[in-house]
């Protein structure tokens, strides 16, 4: 029987970014079932005892660079390591996002995530600003006012913080952070780990 994968994520989150078609890809291989769950990172980071980047150490600061980088070559995936919209506050993509599957079903969503996320990190786009994410949205063949128009209602606002609450119940810290059988594995460089999880 196929299984299901918790799949937490901030669309901002450049780690995300690395692996987001890679856990797609093996998602669809498996037949899983993907729980598609954009949260507030921030909020996560407040209850888990992280900090926003530009409160990290140097030597953090540092080190992600080089692992973006290092990640960026080794999947030959474009990256801009310090783009020109970032950091970005992402409650308005999320809740597209969540939006978008609710009308259009999580296949669409997953796909509108990846353009979403292919915004910041490649091409320079702003995806706090409503235009930037309506244009995205039509370029799917999607109606984008009337997603954005959607994301804004307390509905979906509901449902960005019952994905937020149950990162915080699952013990994510982190983005992207998948759940299979109960267990959390952090991290694009852990899908291996949750490739070998959908195959038990």
């Amino acid at each position: 029987m196929p299984k299901t994968c918790e799949y937490f994520f901030a669309p901002q989150s450049p780690f995300a970014y690395l692996g987001h078609a890679r856990f797609v890809a093996l998602a669809k291989a498996h037949g899983a079932r993907v729980e598609l769950r954009p949260c507030d990172i921030g909020k996560v980071f407040s209850v888990t005892g992280g900090l926003p980047l530009a409160q990290r150490a140097p030597q953090r600061q540092a080190y992600r660079l080089a692992e973006l980088k290092r990640w960026s070559s080794f999947l030959q995936l474009p990256l801009n390591l310090q783009p020109k919209y970032f950091p970005v506050p992402s409650d308005t993509a999320a809740k597209l996002i969540i939006a978008c599957q609710l009308a259009h079903g999580t296949d669409t969503a997953l796909a509108l995530t990846g353009a979403i996320m292919q915004a910041v990190w490649v091409d320079e786009k702003n995806i706090a600003d409503g235009d930037t994410l309506v244009g995205l949205a039509c370029l799917m063949d999607l109606d984008g006012k009337q997603l954005l128009k959607s994301s804004e209602t307390p509905s979906v606002q509901a449902e960005y913080e019952r994905h937020t609450d149950a990162a915080i119940a699952a013990g994510v810290f982190g983005a992207p952070w998948f759940v299979v059988d109960g267990e959390g594995y952090w991290g694009q460089d852990r899908l291996d780990f949750v490739d070998r999880a959908l195959t038990k």
